[in-house]
């Protein structure tokens, strides 16, 4: 039996990394901790601690809104909306409250959807 300690990664599938890095990096604000560039594909990594959220360009490989879905944490959750709107970024849902949080479904540039977080403090 495997005995998974921890994730490693979450990987979005994207048809155009330089496109795909504008909207991560320009409109999220994220930096780039890894990059590769192979004949057989692209990839992008953005660490938060122990995590990474990664970007990959590869013959087959699909773009999906309905694939993984990665929940960004966000200090100030209505500046982020106020960006995403700025940025005039697609939203799959509207913002919306939990018992635990704050969250909104948006596409990036390649229809994946991605959540923006902001956990309610106690």
């Amino acid at each position: 039996m495997l005995q998974v300690t921890e994730i490693a990664f979450a990987c979005y599938a994207v048809t155009d990394m330089t496109r795909a890095r504008g909207f991560y990096e320009g409109v999220l604000g994220l930096k780039p901790t890894t990059v590769t560039d192979t004949p057989n594909g692209n990839w992008v990594e953005y660490e938060f601690g122990p995590y990474a959220l990664s970007l990959g360009s590869a013959p087959g490989w699909k773009p999906s809104p309905d694939g993984c879905t990665v929940a960004l944490e966000v200090a100030d959750f209505d500046a982020a909306i106020a960006t995403l709107k700025a940025a005039n970024v697609k939203f799959r849902m509207e913002p919306f409250p939990t018992p635990g949080c704050r969250m909104v479904m948006v596409f990036d540039p390649d229809g994946n959807t991605l959540c923006i977080h902001k956990r309610h403090t106690h």
